[in-house]
């Protein structure tokens, strides 16, 4: 892991491996360990930046509320202190996800390819956005015990949940450790992001779309809907996995990631995929 100072924050960055960069960028309220499936596959032939956003992880600082622009910001930001000037492939799950359409709307430029995993493009409703408003000020009050016990049933499929349950603990670990004041803030950005969906059709880079077949915060049709708005993107549907389908079923997740990386930057792990 590397330490850098970033926009007044001192970063936690995940760093390994030569070649096309592929950054990963995790959900709510995780951080980097999230992709620990995809890091020795995918550094033997790219360059794999996996960071802890603002707050979350061993990174520092967080306002009262960090909009989904501000993260997005962050990341190109950081990715000049690491004197990466090349295009990159973006990776972003849920909360991610939201940040990568916030980077290709304001850093096309620093874009090679997009990977959208169990994600959304609409803003939230009034309920939804009250919901999380309401939730940041509960953790803000109570702690981190209080978004781990609402989402964590949410996360994984069944079989995830039944066969592996040493990988549900370790996330709601990871949760319960999370600062209050970074899950409330992230609420709060996340409640004000955006309506993104009739944005899709002007995103231009390759561009794959991935979902847990289980996933009941990001169902499959919604993200088939995303994959069919966005020119010429691919679409998978990764079994025996929930929202978090990266974590889930790593083998079937970094299988598509890898066939989508060889057509989009015409590099090839030694994964044998």
């Amino acid at each position: 892991m590397k330490r850098v100072a970033v926009r007044g924050v001192e970063w936690n960055v995940w760093d390994e491996g030569a070649g096309a960069v592929l950054l990963l960028v995790h959900g709510f309220p995780l951080d980097h360990s999230m992709w620990a499936g995809q890091f020795e596959p995918f550094s033997t032939r790219h360059r794999v930046i996996a960071p802890d956003l603002r707050g979350f992880g061993a990174s520092s600082a967080s306002d009262e509320s960090v909009s989904m622009e501000q993260f997005a910001d962050d990341l190109a930001e950081l990715l000049a202190a690491l004197k990466i000037n090349e295009p990159v492939v973006f990776c972003g799950l849920s909360m991610g996800g939201y940040i990568a359409l916030q980077f290709v709307k304001k850093h096309a430029d620093r874009l090679k390819a997009l990977v959208l995993c169990d994600t959304r493009a609409a803003a939230d409703t009034a309920e939804a956005a009250a919901n999380r408003l309401s939730m940041a000020q509960r953790v803000l009050n109570e702690g981190a015990e209080i978004a781990a016990a609402a989402m964590a049933p949410r996360l994984f499929g069944k079989q995830t949940a039944q066969q592996q349950p040493e990988r549900v603990e370790k996330v709601r670990r990871v949760m319960l450790s999370t600062a209050p004041a970074a899950i409330a803030a992230a609420q709060r950005g996340m409640a004000a992001r955006p309506e993104m969906t009739d944005y899709l059709p002007q995103i231009s880079v390759p561009t794959l779309v991935v979902v847990g077949e289980e996933d009941p915060i990001s169902p499959v049709a919604e993200m088939r809907q995303i994959a069919e708005s966005i020119p010429g993107a691919q679409f998978a549907i990764i079994s025996a996995a929930g929202h978090m389908a990266p974590l889930e079923n790593p083998a079937a997740f970094n299988a598509e990631l890898e066939k989508f990386l060889a057509s989009a930057t015409g590099s090839r792990t030694a994964t044998g995929f």
